[in-house]
């Protein structure tokens, strides 16, 4: 088995750490990135940002071939973890140029629970925050070495097909944020109706949640519910 935490910082990650919470998102701690993405993991904070162009269509990522877990899959555009003075917006703000070489506002949508194993190197157990921005301009976006190998910009429609053909090419994370944006704060949805109307159909519900099925059982994934 690879040594996870050897392998990270290798890479020159610094031992950086995460805020561990309970089933509802409230704080219990904190403990290092890499032991949070062992096996079997530890509950911890994250967030996923999907950006879109004007006319709809999503930015996908190809995850940089030097990360450990899902190396070279296609994500969502972009992803990381919030720090303990930060909310999911601001620290998906401060991750935007780090990523992505831009600079962007982001709204919130929802959040989800889920647990996923990645081969016997490591897992996802995260409670997840999905934001939402607007990219002017899609040819600003950059792969930042390290970060991101590729970009694509994709319809709904043309993400479904690719699904139906090859699923395990695709980040779990990435799937469940979409398959719930018709659960999203009532304000965003209103703001993006226009950019998300392709995105909330049947057809597209059923081929997210068959892709989904793929990577875990629905009882280790949940949309967690707001406070008020």
């Amino acid at each position: 088995m690879v040594n996870l935490k050897e392998h990270c910082l290798g890479e020159g990650m610094s031992e950086e750490f995460l805020i561990l919470v309970d089933e509802n998102d409230n704080p219990i701690g904190t403990d290092e990135k890499v032991k949070c993405h062992l096996p079997n993991g530890k509950l911890h904070r994250a967030f996923t940002a999907l950006l879109f162009s004007k006319d709809g269509r999503l930015a996908l990522t190809k995850r940089a071939k030097e990360k450990m877990l899902w190396p070279g899959d296609w994500d969502g555009t972009f992803a990381s973890h919030p720090r303990e003075s930060e909310t999911y917006v601001s620290s998906g703000e401060r991750r935007m140029p780090e990523e992505l070489g831009i600079k962007g506002n982001l709204d919130y949508l929802h959040k989800f629970e889920y647990h996923v194993p990645y081969k016997d190197i490591g897992s996802e157990n995260e409670i997840c925050g999905t934001l939402i921005g607007v990219v002017d301009k899609p040819e600003e976006l950059k792969e930042i070495e390290g970060e991101i190998d590729e970009i694509k910009w994709v319809t709904a429609k043309e993400l479904i097909s690719e699904l139906k053909t090859n699923p395990k090419m695709y980040c779990p994370w990435m799937i469940i944020a979409l398959e719930l944006l018709d659960k999203s704060k009532q304000s965003a949805l209103e703001k993006y109706t226009v950019i998300l109307s392709t995105w909330m159909n049947n057809e597209i519900h059923e081929g997210l949640q068959k892709a989904i099925k793929v990577h875990l059982p629905k009882d280790k994934w949940r949309l967690v519910n707001e406070k008020n």
